[in-house]
C-alpha cells in the first residue's frame, strides 16, 4: 500500500515522505491548473488551491534540494489549450505570491526595505488595487494600434484570442495620445455580477448549462472559437500593468495608471496609494467591507511597489515578482456530507430542492441546510446523496452548495444514484405531485423550476406566507407560530395578513370566541391579543421584509427603507418606476431606462432583475389591496430617518458585535446607532470583526474575540469612541 503523505504535517515529514508528497502535490496542482486555466471548470475552491501551493512551498523551504523541475513554484497557470494558436509573451506574465494575514503584509514591506537596503524609517509607497477575479490578458500595441491579444497560459506562452478581444468595447483599437512604439498592456477580463445573472437566466431559457460564477463565465465567453459568441457576451476589461515596453511610460506605477486612462483604458477607480502597512491594511479592510456591494467579484487586494526603479531593482523570484503581493480574502467555505435532498414548497408554490447536510460552521454560522436552487443546478453539478460537498456562505447570502468533491465519491456500484426530481415527486402518486398537498406538480417549458398547481388549496403556500409575515425579522408576533397559524387557517379565523390585526375585533362575532377553543382559555387568548397589539406598530424595514417580495431579504429591506423613508413615498416611487420600465421593457441597462427605475437599481444590492421583481409586486392589484387592508386594519408603519453616515465616523466600514447586557442602551438602540455611523453589525465574531462591545455577563463571543485578537471595548469605551461619552 502506497504511503499517504497528504495528511502528515510538514514539520513531521522526513526526506522520503517529503519527496513523495512533493510529487503528489505537483501532479494534483497541475491538474487543478489545467481545470482552471484551460477548461474554465475549477473543481476546488481558491482557498483549497492556495493551501496546496502553500504546503508545497513549506516543504520546499524545509528540503530545498528536493524541489522538482515540475514544481508548482516554477510554473504559472497551465499550458495553452490546442484550440488556439500559441503566443509567446515577450515578457513573462508572472503570478503573485499571496499574503493571508496582516503579518504577511508587514513582512512584505520589510523584505522590500531589506532588499533595497533602505533605512527603517524610509517610506515605501505602494499602490493597492482590488484583485479582480477574472481572466488575465496581455494586449500588444504597435505604433499605437492593437495588433495581438493573448491569455496568460503558463506565463510564457498563451492563447491567441485577438479576434475575440477586438469585440470588447473596453479595449481600444488605437491608443489616444503618445505611446511607446511597442507596449504590452495587461489586465483582467471580467463580467459584472448583474450581467452574469442575466446571462445565466438566458441560458436557462435556452436549455443550456449554467456558468458557475462570473469568472468562469468571462473565461468561457472569451475562449470561443467563434468571435460572434464573444461579442454577444457582456465582457469588461480593467488594465493594471504592462509587459514589454520599447520606451518609458513614467516613473511610477501610479503615473502609469493615469497614462492608461489617457490612452482610453478603464482602470479600477478603487486603486489607492498607501505609504505604510497600516494604510495598506486599512484599504484592505475597507474594500473587504465593500466587497459584497461592488458590481464585480474580487478575491483580495494587490499591493505593488510604486516606483519603477525600485521594481527593477527588486526583480523576481521563481514565478513571482518581489515588488508585488496579493492579499487574499479569507474564504468562507467548508466541506461536509450531503446526507439527503429534500423538497420545500415556497410562498409562491415553487418546489425547491435543498441539501440536508452534516452540520458544519461556515462564516461564523452553523449550516445544516443549503439551497440547491433547482433541478438543473443539481444535475449540472451532479449532486448525489452521500457525496462530500463544498459549501459556502458570504455575508447574509443563503448558504449554497458549490461543488462535489469527486475524489471522495465511489467509482464502483456503490456510487450513489443521480437525483431526478420527477421520480422523487412521484413517489406514492400516479404523477409528480406537491409533497404537501398532493396537487399536480409541473415544470413549464422554458422554466427552471417545478411549481405546485394547487395555489388555492396548498396549505404550504398560505401558511408559509403568514409564517414569514409574523417571523422574528418581520412583525415578530410572539405566540403566533406555525402550529397556531395552521389552527387559525383550519378554522377560517385568519385568511390574510390583515386578518391578524382584526382578530380581536372579530372574536366571537361569527364563531366561537377564541377563549372557548380546545387548548385555549381567557388568559391565553388575551395574551395573544396583547402580543398582536404590541406589534401593530412596526419599523418600515421590517414591514418591507414582512410583505414577502421575491428576492427581498432582510438586508435589501433595510436599504429600501433607508432610501425611501416611508410607505407612501415608496409606493409613489414604484408607481413611477413602473411607468419608466414600461417605456423600455426589454432594456437591460438601468441607466438607459432612467427615472425612478434607475434610482431603484442604484440602491445597494439591487440589480435590474430584483428591481423588476419589486415593481412586479406593485403591479399586482391584489398586492396593492393587501397593503391597503393592512393600513385599514390599524397597522402603523414607523418611518425611517434617511441618514448618511458622517464622513469622519470612526467606525465606518467596521464590523461590530455587541454581546452581554448593556447598561445605558438597549441592544437594538446600540446596533441602530452603530449602523447610522456606517458600521456593519454582526451577530458572530470572526477575524473580520473590528470591535466587540461587551456588556455585563458577556460570554463566548468575548472569549472568541480574545482568541482571535479582536479589539474588545467596554460600553463606556464604545461610547467614547463614537463621541457619545
Amino acid at each position: 500500500m502506497a504511503l499517504d503523505t497528504s495528511k502528515i504535517a510538514v514539520k513531521k515529514l522526513d526526506r522520503m515522505m517529503a519527496e513523495i508528497e512533493l510529487a503528489r502535490l505537483a501532479e494534483e496542482i497541475a491538474e487543478h491548473d489545467k481545470l482552471y486555466h484551460q477548461e474554465d471548470a475549477p473543481r476546488i475552491s481558491d482557498a483549497d488551491y492556495d493551501a496546496l501551493r502553500r504546503r508545497n512551498g513549506e516543504i520546499e523551504a524545509r528540503f530545498p534540494d528536493l524541489a522538482r523541475e515540475d514544481s508548482p513554484t516554477r510554473k504559472v497557470g497551465a499550458a495553452p489549450a490546442g484550440r488556439f494558436a500559441k503566443v509567446r509573451h515577450a515578457k513573462p506574465m508572472l503570478s503573485l505570491d499571496n499574503a493571508f494575514e496582516p503579518d504577511d503584509v508587514e513582512g512584505f514591506f520589510q523584505r522590500v526595505r531589506r532588499f533595497l537596503d533602505l533605512p527603517a524609517d524610509t517610506p515605501v509607497e505602494i499602490v493597492a488595487e482590488p484583485k479582480i477575479d477574472g481572466l488575465s490578458i496581455s494586449l500588444r500595441y504597435e505604433k499605437g494600434r492593437f495588433v495581438q491579444g493573448a491569455t496568460r497560459g503558463d506565463g510564457v506562452e498563451g492563447e491567441d484570442v485577438t479576434p475575440n478581444l477586438r469585440t470588447l468595447k473596453d479595449i481600444p483599437e488605437r491608443l489616444k495620445g503618445e505611446a511607446p512604439d511597442v507596449i504590452d498592456i495587461r489586465g483582467e477580463i471580467y463580467m459584472l455580477r448583474a450581467d452574469f445573472l442575466a446571462l445565466n437566466e438566458a441560458r436557462v431559457k435556452a436549455d443550456e448549462p449554467l456558468f458557475a460564477n462570473p469568472r468562469n463565465s468571462a473565461a468561457g465567453s472569451l475562449r470561443q472559437i467563434n468571435p460572434a459568441v464573444t461579442a454577444s457576451r457582456p465582457l469588461r476589461f480593467f488594465a493594471y500593468t504592462m509587459g514589454e515596453a520599447s520606451g518609458p511610460v513614467g516613473k511610477t506605477h501610479w503615473e502609469f495608471l493615469q497614462t492608461l486612462k489617457g490612452w482610453g483604458f478603464h482602470v479600477n477607480p478603487k486603486a489607492k496609494r498607501c505609504a505604510s502597512p497600516e494604510e495598506a491594511l486599512a484599504f484592505y479592510n475597507a474594500i473587504g467591507a465593500e466587497r459584497a456591494s461592488l458590481p464585480y467579484d474580487i478575491d483580495g487586494v494587490v499591493y505593488k511597489v510604486n516606483r519603477f526603479d525600485w521594481q527593477d531593482q527588486l526583480g523576481m523570484v521563481s514565478r513571482a515578482p518581489r515588488w508585488a503581493i496579493a492579499h487574499k480574502f479569507p474564504a468562507e467555505q467548508a466541506q461536509t456530507v450531503l446526507n439527503d435532498i429534500g423538497i420545500s414548497v415556497g410562498r409562491t408554490g415553487v418546489l425547491t430542492p435543498f441539501a440536508i447536510l452534516e452540520p458544519i460552521t461556515v462564516g461564523g454560522v452553523v449550516v445544516s441546510r443549503a439551497t440547491l436552487h433547482n433541478e438543473d443546478e443539481v444535475a449540472r453539478k451532479d449532486f448525489r446523496v452521500g457525496d462530500s460537498v463544498i459549501i459556502q456562505r458570504a455575508g447574509d447570502v443563503i448558504p449554497q452548495v458549490v461543488a462535489v468533491v469527486m475524489d471522495k465519491r465511489p467509482t464502483d456500484k456503490k456510487a450513489p444514484p443521480r437525483f431526478v426530481m420527477a421520480d422523487v415527486l412521484a413517489k406514492g402518486h400516479k404523477h409528480p405531485a406537491c409533497p404537501v398537498c398532493g396537487s399536480l406538480a409541473v415544470r413549464e417549458a422554458g422554466e427552471a423550476v417545478w411549481r405546485c398547481t394547487g395555489v388555492l388549496v396548498c396549505p404550504a403556500q398560505r401558511l408559509a406566507r403568514l409564517s414569514h409575515f409574523v417571523s422574528r425579522l418581520a412583525f415578530n408576533i410572539d405566540g403566533l407560530g406555525e402550529e397556531r397559524l395552521q389552527l387559525f387557517l383550519d378554522k377560517g379565523a385568519i385568511k390574510t395578513a390583515a386578518d391578524i390585526f382584526t382578530l380581536r375585533a372579530r372574536d366571537g362575532v361569527d364563531a366561537e370566541p377564541l377563549a372557548t377553543w380546545e387548548g385555549w382559555g381567557p388568559q391565553s387568548a388575551q395574551n395573544l391579543f396583547n402580543a398582536i397589539e404590541a406589534r401593530r406598530k412596526v419599523p418600515f424595514e421590517r414591514f418591507i421584509y414582512a410583505v414577502g417580495i421575491y428576492q427581498v431579504g432582510e438586508a435589501t429591506a433595510k436599504w429600501l427603507a433607508r432610501h425611501y423613508g416611508d410607505l407612501p413615498t415608496w409606493r409613489q416611487a414604484m408607481a413611477q418606476a413602473i411607468i419608466d420600465r414600461d417605456k423600455a421593457p426589454d432594456e437591460k441597462k438601468p441607466e438607459k431606462i432612467g427615472g425612478e427605475f434607475a434610482n431603484l437599481c442604484a440602491i445597494t444590492g439591487i440589480g435590474i432583475k430584483m428591481a423588476d421583481d419589486i415593481i412586479d409586486f406593485f403591479r399586482e392589484e391584489n398586492n396593492q389591496a393587501a397593503l391597503d387592508a393592512l393600513i385599514e386594519a390599524g397597522v402603523e408603519i414607523e418611518p425611517v430617518e434617511i441618514i448618511q453616515p458622517p464622513a469622519d465616523s470612526p467606525v465606518a466600514g467596521k464590523t461590530v458585535v455587541f454581546t452581554g447586557t448593556l447598561q445605558t442602551l438597549t441592544r437594538q438602540a446600540a446596533e441602530a446607532q452603530a449602523e447610522k455611523l456606517g458600521a456593519k453589525v454582526a451577530g458572530s465574531v470572526s477575524k473580520k470583526t473590528g470591535y466587540v462591545v461587551v456588556g455585563a455577563d458577556a460570554g463566548s463571543k468575548a472569549d472568541k474575540a480574545k482568541s482571535l485578537g479582536v479589539a474588545i471595548l467596554t460600553e463606556d469605551e464604545w461610547l467614547k469612541l463614537i463621541g457619545e461619552a
